[in-house]
């Protein structure tokens, strides 16, 4: 855990991701702009940093190693009832999303998202009638994934729960699981 010293009643940012080298580069950015951190790699570490810190938004992973970043939503929002949650993640998809908003998160994004983009999502509390929608309907492929990552969602990140379920081997379902979501 590291932390910046925020100043009495002001924004304190926890990130947490098992990514290093992204996690750094997002506690810089928000350093740069004049932002207090403190950062976890792990649920365990968010959920003590989250009980020690006085944090008022958190971005957070959705994949931290092998656990779910879902699982750190509720334990944030007991901390903290008033925490604005984003959860980034570079395996979006429908169901996760869902999941995080019911959970509390306020927002959902896709990684690569700029600082820009994730601190615009802190202040995104409303829906936007405005935004695009897709000039053609998601790809078999693309729909496919989506069904397993629900399954899994569906079975709290088991694994072979999720196999047995889609009827496939759990070595299969891990090496589509390592995959990155199809475009489309």
């Amino acid at each position: 855990m590291s932390a910046g010293a925020p100043e009495r009643g002001a924004a304190l940012y926890l990130l947490v991701d098992d990514d290093v080298t992204f996690l750094g580069v997002l506690e810089r950015s928000l350093n740069r702009r004049g932002l207090a951190t403190v950062t976890a790699t792990t649920v365990p570490e968010a959920l003590r940093c989250a009980t020690q810190c006085d944090i008022t938004h958190a971005v957070v992973d959705l994949k931290i190693d092998r656990e779910s970043g879902l699982q750190l939503i509720a334990g944030l929002r007991a901390a903290h009832p008033r925490v604005a949650v984003v959860m980034l993640t570079a395996w979006a998809s429908v169901a996760t999303a869902v999941e995080a908003i019911k959970l509390g998160a306020t927002h959902y994004l896709g990684k690569p998202a700029s600082i820009d983009e994730i601190l615009a999502a802190f202040g995104s509390g409303q829906g936007n009638t405005e935004v695009s929608l897709p000039a053609s309907p998601a790809s078999v492929d693309r729909v496919g994934w989506e069904h397993i990552q629900k399954v899994l969602n569906d079975h709290e990140g088991n694994v072979s729960a999720a196999a047995r379920a889609l009827g496939m081997h759990r070595r299969t379902l891990q090496r589509k699981l390592h995959k990155r979501p199809p475009r489309g």
